[in-house]
């Protein structure tokens, strides 16, 4: 998050507070002559509320808008797809009571369930036909439009010009007439208010996975019509998820509380959520051990020793299907040449960066897709292999002199970007000094809070950029889409015309075995033009309360507190 990014992003964390039991009225004792028996109140029950910081300010809780996870935390919990995600990152119905696959995969029909938004309007097909079109208008501009393109039609509303040949700005009547044209045409159609009919351009065996994913969550539509900042209060958004939004205090709080019309509210326990926006992990941590949060899914780096040994019980070490990884702005000297960008990211040395600075169990990158996906045999990483070498100097040396840089002589001064973080900015200082060491060569360093940072790196404002992937559903596909040159979140500027065929192939075709080949051909161009400098692959590192149960960490990113409770 970027389920989004990566979201992920590393920055996030989480509380949650105490709960109590609920008690019933004392049996009185009799009473004595002359003595005034006194009235006994019965005991009430306990709010169960968890403090979750989330380790910075939501760009947007839009889900047709946002990319990251920290948006995608909030945005989880207020709303839910056709499908949802169970405790095993496995797609289960949500608003959809069952659906039917035809046409050898290539057609899906949802039947809805009996739900309603937290206004009381049912949930109907017609909500997820509204919501798929926006994002998929060119004007709406979401970054993550392309998640759609599997469905029929989708790439080609979504990419109606809006200027002409020469740049100018289109007659505003000649594109809508352009885009309602391609809406008629979109392969998603309300055949009733409860059956949804999806056509996909190609089969893919992951879209119901897709379906649970924000991007294409339902939205009401008289809520968005009512203004640009519908999401931002209680007064007018309208969610169809767990959880209402209660309230939003910007740098503070975000509050939420429990959606008596969710279709599964009574499976809901925790009354209230709060979600933090601290971004110093260290900060987070001291809030934990005081207990005034619950749960973090980020520690200080230089904690992390301590915290293995005196909180062994609560610190909690997940798989996470993401890649660490600096993005570089192939559009700027130096980086637009490949022997330069590869230089840097043979010169460093990622063993180093995971023993002696995240400690976590992090495996050292040397490739861009994580393990753990299925290949049509055995594992996709193990079967691509590497595509490069950790801390080979002697390589990186000689292309930069290749490049015109011997020994580092005339290399202009870069700048590492990252987003505001204790563990981003440990991991950017023992990269820059790699570099200094290795390649003779002196880069600065500059973070930014989370939505200017996002804004920079769109805008192609950046030299290097950290960033982390988290998969959005289980696929190598979630990992390689995002290059492609009409990507939203492609911020590279990298774009190849050859790497677009591969993954047009690999989405046109039923064949597994064809699709996997062209993914892996995919991946070996990226790497070979190296657009990116893979560092590690995540674990998912978070602190827990002990009491608190059934909080589900997703290995696509994410947690949900929607089944959770507190024991007693």
């Amino acid at each position: 998050m970027r389920r989004w990014i990566s979201v992920f992003v590393v920055a996030s964390l989480l509380t949650l507070a105490v709960a109590g039991c609920a008690g019933g009225k004392q049996q009185q004792p009799q009473q004595q002559p002359g003595q005034q028996q006194a009235q006994q109140q019965p005991e009430q029950p306990k709010e169960q509320v968890v403090r979750f910081n989330n380790g910075t300010e939501p760009e947007t809780i839009d889900p047709g808008l946002s990319t990251g996870i920290p948006e995608a935390n909030v945005e989880n919990h207020l709303f839910e797809g056709l499908m949802r995600l169970d405790a095993e990152s496995k797609p289960v119905p949500g608003m959809a009571e069952r659906y039917e696959v035809k046409d050898n995969g290539t057609t899906y029909v949802f039947y809805l369930r009996d739900a309603k938004w937290s206004n009381g309007d049912p949930v109907t097909a017609h909500d997820f036909v509204y919501a798929w079109q926006r994002v998929l208008d060119p004007y709406t501009a979401s970054e993550y439009a392309y998640q759609l393109y599997y469905v029929k039609g989708a790439e080609k509303l979504n990419t109606v010009p809006l200027k002409d040949k020469d740049g100018k700005d289109r007659p505003e009547a000649d594109v809508k007439k352009d885009i309602e044209a391609a809406k008629a045409e979109l392969g998603v159609k309300a055949l009733d208010d409860k059956t949804l009919e999806v056509k996909l351009e190609a089969p893919t065996p992951y879209f119901l996975s897709v379906a649970a994913f924000h991007t294409l969550f339902p939205v009401n539509k008289k809520a968005v019509e009512s203004g640009p900042d519908w999401f931002r209060k209680p007064e007018t958004i309208v969610t169809n998820g767990p959880y209402l939004l209660k309230e939003w205090k910007p740098k503070e709080k975000i509050v939420l509380v429990k959606n008596p019309n969710y279709w599964a509210a009574n499976e809901v326990k925790i009354d209230r959520l709060e979600f933090y926006p601290v971004e110093e992990a260290s900060t987070a941590l001291t809030m934990y051990e005081s207990d005034q949060m619950d749960v973090l899914d980020d520690v200080p780096v230089a904690e992390m020793d301590r915290l293995k040994k005196e909180k062994a019980g609560e610190l909690m070490i997940r798989p996470y299907l993401g890649t660490y990884y600096y993005l570089f702005n192939t559009t700027k000297k130096p980086l637009d040449d490949p022997r330069v960008r590869k230089a840097l990211s043979l010169a460093i040395d990622r063993n180093a960066i995971v023993t002696q600075i995240t400690k976590a169990g992090q495996i050292p990158a040397l490739a861009y897709v994580p393990p753990g996906i299925p290949d049509v045999q055995g594992d996709f990483r193990k079967n691509g292999g590497d595509y490069l070498k950790d801390n080979d100097v002697e390589t990186a040396k000689k292309l930069l002199a290749e490049a015109g840089y011997p020994d580092g002589k005339g290399f202009p001064k870069l700048t590492i970007l990252y987003n505001t973080s204790e563990s981003h900015k440990a991991i950017a200082e023992a990269i820059q000094e790699m570099w200094k060491k290795n390649l003779g060569i002196e880069v600065n360093l500059t973070n930014q809070e989370w939505q200017v940072y996002l804004d920079t790196r769109t805008k192609l404002g950046y030299d290097i950029a950290r960033a982390g992937w988290i998969g959005d559903y289980v696929d190598p596909m979630t990992f390689i889409d995002m290059f492609t040159s009409t990507s939203g979140n492609n911020d590279t500027g990298w774009k190849n015309p050859q790497f677009d065929d591969l993954v047009k192939r690999a989405k046109a075709t039923g064949d597994q075995a064809t699709r996997m080949q062209l993914m892996h051909e995919a991946e070996k161009l990226l790497m070979d033009q190296a657009v990116v400098m893979p560092i590690y692959f995540y674990v998912e590192v978070d602190l827990q309360k002990p009491k608190l149960k059934n909080v589900i960490v997703h290995l696509v990113g994410g947690h949900d507190f929607s089944r959770a409770y507190w024991e007693k």
